[in-house]
């Protein structure tokens, strides 16, 4: 049993998801940049308390299951989604949605995917990917990070949707309710509401560990590591910054120059010039982000571990903070009539 469904490669898993399986229902035109703005993918939170890895819990993006629910919700598309407590019966709904013609997301953790390879394993439970056939006891995987198609026996498939530890998935499944086609009106309206939505969260979330405001306190803490912690501990902290932003699906720099790429194709539904000179102030954000994860790098390797070099580390991170700033608050500024 495979599924007529098209794997296309994308640079994060949930935006691809997204997108491929829109394309499965009949639309081509929601890429995956579409699908992360739509989504108001973009986002930063720092949790101290919450510990990854042994190290801080820190993301890139939003709440994972976000970008699917709001693109999907903004195009006025059904989400079906479930969660089961019975690996059986979590089993059993997946083949019936493959029986019935429908290829479904599933949420799971990386650590034992069995096509990873091995320094990409991490116990990291919000991984996305679609499962679109099976045959005999082995299901056939597009992961949208992959180049090609994989597959997975049960047993596997059944250990990564069924992962311990934060974020576990449960053994979640998830789908879009759509057959036919999206009007560019609809794509127009659910791209502004994307925006609006983005600004929201990286400019007027209270506290001070998310948007704007929590990249501005990480750098705070981060010159306070090396003598709080010491430079081994304080080390490993940017590690995790360096994973969680280059290695595991929050996307970091990385989502930045999506972003970049939403806007300058949210252009042709809402022509706006100043989405297309906005988009270059993101491309820049996500060049500030790599530069920091280079210093990060050095720092952990010890190649550079001087007070002054956290405090270069902590730099990147308030001129990126300015930059996003600066950049939503123009966004805000657009008159969308």
């Amino acid at each position: 049993m495979e599924l007529n469904f098209q794997h296309i490669q994308s640079a994060h898993c949930e935006n691809g998801v997204t997108s491929n399986l829109l394309k499965f229902g009949g639309s081509d035109k929601i890429t995956e940049p579409l699908a992360f703005g739509i989504g108001s993918g973009l986002f930063f939170i720092y949790i101290p308390l919450l510990k990854v890895n042994n190290g801080p819990a820190i993301s890139f993006r939003s709440m994972p299951g976000f970008i699917f629910k709001r693109t999907c919700q903004s195009l006025n598309i059904e989400v079906v989604r479930k969660k089961f407590s019975s690996p059986q019966k979590a089993g059993e709904y997946l083949d019936l949605c493959l029986e019935s013609g429908q290829p479904v997301g599933c949420q799971v953790g990386v650590y034992y995917l069995t096509y990873f390879p091995k320094e990409y394993r991490f116990h990291f439970n919000a991984h996305n990917l679609v499962v679109y056939g099976k045959e005999n006891d082995t299901y056939l995987i597009s992961d949208p990070v992959m180049d090609h198609t994989t597959t997975l026996t049960e047993y596997e498939l059944q250990r990564v949707r069924f992962a311990k530890g934060p974020l576990a998935p449960n053994g979640q499944v998830y789908y879009p309710k759509f057959n036919g086609e999206i009007s560019d009106d609809i794509i127009a309206k659910a791209i502004k509401k994307g925006i609006k939505r983005n600004v929201r969260d990286m400019l007027y979330i209270p506290g001070p560990i998310a948007g704007i405001s929590g990249i501005r306190y990480t750098a705070k803490k981060i010159v306070k590591w090396r003598e709080q912690l010491g430079v081994k501990t304080a080390g490993n902290y940017l590690a995790q910054l360096v994973r969680m932003q280059e290695e595991i699906g929050t996307g970091g720099g990385g989502f930045r120059f999506i972003y970049a790429a939403f806007l300058q194709q949210a252009h042709q539904y809402v022509p706006k010039d100043e989405l297309l000179r906005i988009s270059e102030d993101f491309t820049k954000a996500g060049d500030i982000w790599r530069s920091a994860a280079v210093q990060a790098a050095g720092i952990f390797k010890g190649r550079i571990t001087a007070p002054q070099d956290f405090k270069d580390m902590a730099d990147y991170l308030l001129q990126v903070a300015e930059v996003e700033k600066m950049a939503f608050k123009k966004l805000s500024d657009i008159h969308w009539k």
